[in-house]
C-alpha cells in the first residue's frame, strides 16, 4: 500500500489499527456487563515512583547504542518501578531482562509506554497466571507508531513553528527569541510527557485488572503485533530512499531502476531490508551491517 498507493506511515497506522480492532473481536466474549462489575483495586505503584520513571526517562537515550538502541535507557527509567514490584533477586533479575530487549521510539511520547508497562509489571508481580512475554510484545508493538505520532508532532511541527517565532525575533537582534524557542517547544514536550506517565499506568491498571480474568492479553498482544509490523512494513517504501544506477548497454540504456518501478515500486528498498533481515537473523554484528551497507553506497550499488 506504501508503494503503490503512496499513503504514508501514519494513514498505514490508521488503517493498522483499524484491522487490529476488527481482526482482535473476532471470538471475543466478555460482555461490557461483565467487564463492568469486575472489581477494580487501588495500584501498588505510588505517585512519587511514577515521578522518578518521568524524571528518569530524560535519560532514555544517554546510553544510545545501534545494537539495542534505547534498552538501556528504558531499563533505567523503569528500575525504581522494578525495585518496588520485586523485591526478589531471581525475579528482579527476570525482568530487567526483559526491559533490556530491543526498544525504540520517540522520546517525547515514552512515558506513555512506560507507563503501561508499569501497569503489565504490576499485574505479573500480582497473578502468577500472568503472561510475562506479553509485556515485550506490547512494547514492541506500540513503539513503532508513537514514535510516528511523537515525532511527527513535536520534532515535525511544534520545532518547525517554535523556531520560526525564535527566529523571526532573533533577526531583530533580540535575544529573547532563543529563550522563546526552548520555552514554546521544551513545556508543552515536558507538560504531555508528564501526564502520559500517569495517564499509561492509570488506563493500563484498570485495563488490566477489570479484564485479566479474559483473553484481553492475547487480543491485545494480537492487535499491537498488527499495528506494529504494518507501521514497520510501510517504512522500506516511504523512508527509505534507495536507488539503483546500473543501466543495461550504455549510458543512454535502459536503467534497472526504471524497469524495476514499473514492476514493483520500492523493489529496491524492500529487498535490502529482506537481505539485512536474513544477516540479523544470522547473528550478524549490527557494525558490521553498517559497514556494508555503506560499502555498497561508496560502490554506487545502491
Amino acid at each position: 500500500m506504501a508503494a503503490y498507493l503512496k499513503l504514508p506511515v501514519i494513514a498505514i497506522g490508521g488503517l493498522g489499527v483499524i484491522i487490529a480492532v476488527l481482526v482482535t473481536q473476532r471470538g471475543a466474549r466478555e460482555t461490557e456487563e461483565e467487564v463492568a462489575e469486575a472489581p477494580v483495586v487501588a495500584g501498588r505503584v505510588p505517585k512519587g515512583v511514577l515521578r522518578w520513571m518521568f524524571l528518569r526517562s530524560m535519560l532514555l537515550e544517554a546510553n544510545f547504542n545501534f545494537e539495542t538502541w534505547q534498552n538501556t535507557g528504558f531499563a533505567f527509567a523503569m528500575l525504581p518501578v522494578l525495585k518496588r514490584l520485586y523485591p526478589g533477586k531471581e525475579d528482579m533479575a527476570a525482568a530487567l531482562e526483559r526491559h533490556l530487549q530491543l526498544f525504540n521510539t520517540s522520546t517525547y511520547g515514552c512515558t506513555l509506554i512506560l507507563g503501561l508497562t508499569t501497569a503489565m509489571e504490576e499485574q505479573n508481580s500480582q497473578d502468577p497466571d500472568f503472561n510475562a512475554d506479553s509485556i515485550n510484545s506490547v512494547k514492541l508493538g506500540l513503539m513503532g507508531p508513537l514514535a510516528g505520532v511523537f515525532d511527527s508532532l513535536f520534532w515535525g511541527t511544534l520545532k518547525v513553528i517554535a523556531a520560526g517565532v525564535g527566529t523571526s525575533l532573533a533577526l531583530k537582534g533580540n535575544v529573547s527569541g532563543v529563550v522563546l524557542f526552548i520555552l514554546l517547544f521544551n513545556v508543552p514536550h515536558l507538560l504531555l510527557r508528564y501526564q502520559l506517565t500517569f495517564i499509561g499506568y492509570r488506563t493500563g491498571t484498570k485495563f488490566l485488572q477489570r479484564l485479566s480474568q479474559s483473553n484481553v492479553m492475547d487480543r491485545l498482544t494480537q492487535g499491537a503485533a498488527i499495528l506494529g509490523l504494518m507501521v514497520v512494513g510501510a517504512m522500506p517504501a516511504t523512508l527509505m530512499s534507495v536507488h539503483t544506477p546500473l543501466r543495461f548497454g550504455d549510458a543512454a540504456g535502459v536503467g534497472l531502476q526504471g524497469i524495476l518501478d514499473q514492476i514493483v515500486p520500492a523493489a529496491v528498498p524492500l529487498g535490502l531490508t529482506f537481505l539485512v533481515y536474513y544477516f540479523v537473523k544470522k547473528g550478524v554484528k549490527t557494525t558490521w551491517l553498517l559497514l556494508g551497507l555503506l560499502a555498497l553506497d561508496l560502490q554506487g550499488v545502491c
